[in-house]
């Protein structure tokens, strides 16, 4: 469990990473040395698995986002399916999925002719991918990699 302190050294750093350990330390009310040991614990422990910079994916040529919906065959190996598709180039998110769908992909890329090739040289080629459905994505409201933390969650 984690106690209120450590929860807010989360949300500080899930909002900046790189904000310095003094600052942190002013924020929570303890001696940098004290939040320094809190987060090599916190990293110790996995709860937190890493430090990210997000890149503007204008600047890389990498604005089409799309969600694909991959069905696979009766007897495909799902697990090994999923593999695949995480190790394909562009694809930023694989989730095995309950209902009819086996996963959700989201990728990203340049082009729909890049989309295009990805779909039907990278993924159809995967041996048991029955169907794709694929969305585009016209306009992002809200992208984000951070975990919601509410007060109450995990405190001791």
């Amino acid at each position: 469990m984690i106690d209120e302190i450590s929860l807010k050294i989360l949300k500080i750093l899930q909002k900046r990473a790189r904000v310095p350990n003094v600052e942190v330390a002013r924020q929570v009310g303890l001696a940098p040395s004290a939040v320094l040991e809190r987060i090599r614990k916190l990293e110790k422990q996995g709860i937190i698995e890493g430090y990210e910079v997000r890149l503007n994916p204008q600047f890389f040529d990498r604005g089409l986002v799309a969600f694909l919906t991959v069905k696979t065959n009766e007897r495909a190996d799902d697990v090994e399916i999923g593999k695949k598709l995480a190790y394909r180039p562009k694809v930023q998110e694989v989730h095995y999925v309950a209902g009819e769908d086996a996963f959700v992909v989201k990728v990203r890329g340049a082009s729909l002719g890049e989309l295009e090739r990805l779909v039907r040289e990278k993924i159809k080629s995967i041996e048991g991918v029955r169907s794709i459905k694929t969305s585009i994505v016209f306009t992002t409201y809200k992208e984000m990699s951070q975990i919601p933390i509410d007060e109450g969650d995990g405190i001791t």
